[in-house]
């Protein structure tokens, strides 16, 4: 890929974003467009890209481990037998194009290619806005088709026998800081993401998550990890994130959540079994970051995800 100066995404007269289109990454570390730096409205970062402990994180955007054998994530691949092993099965995600560009957006098409093949087409669109003083909200929907004119599947080291590992789909890395950040997650008496009170949190398909006896969601990463529930926090150092499915189809999709080894979290395409798609076929997911300044309790949360989704 040709690098070129990244896109700059604005709310509330700031910049809060810039989005590389053709980064200059080793191809084992699966290049594709991300968005980094993303800052809250007083400037703080809240993405890291290629960090030590993983080099092929970055920022924020949409990374796959397994697309018929191919790698979208970067890194090593985890291989039923062998454990992650080191593999030439990298694949890009290519930027073909801007259809909309404004200050506080984007639509954007792309073609997932390797070993010399364009497996799946991309339609992505970004969106950016404010929501109060302190917090503003990025919206990310990814719409993805298999245009390789055979069926495919997607997977990952979870479904290919490493348990726990379910990452794939969207992702954000969060900064490494001192201490590890909080995690928690909705409970079953927040209202939904579309205001109609029909929030859940209950356990994912690997029976991770855990809601209190009184209503309230899971806490703690063990805890929130597999979880299926409406939206997820992490909080840091003077942030808090929340990633929120913006549809139904998002919301079934557990969480990925990691807060000890690094921080980040990513909604699980691929959880406890391969999502198929058929040749032709098209499958559409949409989430909403909530990116704040301070530290949100549960209740500031689940309030800004409402309106969040709501605009």
């Amino acid at each position: 890929m040709n690098p070129e100066a990244a896109t700059v995404l604005r709310c509330a007269g700031r910049v809060v974003a810039r989005y590389t289109t053709r980064p200059e990454s080793a191809a084992d570390h699966s290049p594709r467009p991300f968005l980094h730096p993303v800052t809250t409205l007083a400037g703080l970062p809240v993405t890291e890209t290629a960090p030590e402990d993983h080099p092929h994180h970055l920022g924020a955007g949409v990374a796959v481990p397994d697309v018929a054998g191919h790698n979208f994530w970067g890194g090593r691949t985890f291989v039923r037998g062998r454990g992650s092993v080191e593999l030439d099965n990298h694949g890009v995600q290519r930027h073909d194009g801007f259809k909309l560009c404004d200050p506080d957006g984007f639509v954007e098409e792309l073609s997932w290619t390797a070993g010399g093949e364009r497996l799946l087409r991309e339609h992505r669109t970004v969106a950016a806005a404010a929501l109060t003083d302190s917090a503003w909200a990025l919206d990310l929907t990814f719409s993805l088709t298999n245009v390789s004119g055979r069926d495919l599947s997607i997977g990952s080291p979870a479904t290919n026998g490493r348990p726990g590992a379910a990452y794939g789909g969207f992702f954000w890395r969060a900064p490494k800081e001192p201490t590890a950040p909080v995690v928690f997650a909705a409970g079953p008496t927040d209202s939904g993401p579309d205001g109609s009170g029909a929030g859940r949190s209950g356990a994912g398909r690997s029976g991770a998550g855990r809601s209190g006896a009184d209503g309230s969601g899971a806490d703690g990463e063990a805890a929130v990890h597999g979880v299926t529930a409406d939206w997820v926090a992490l909080a840091g150092d003077g942030w808090t994130l929340v990633f929120a499915g913006a549809t139904a189809q998002t919301r079934c999709d557990p969480w990925f959540v990691r807060a000890a080894e690094y921080p980040g979290v990513g909604s699980s395409l691929a959880y406890d079994a391969r999502l198929p798609v058929a040749a032709g076929e098209t499958f559409v997911r949409r989430v909403v970051t909530v990116v704040a300044d301070g530290r949100l309790d549960r209740a500031g949360a689940a309030a800004l995800v409402r309106k969040a989704v709501a605009s």
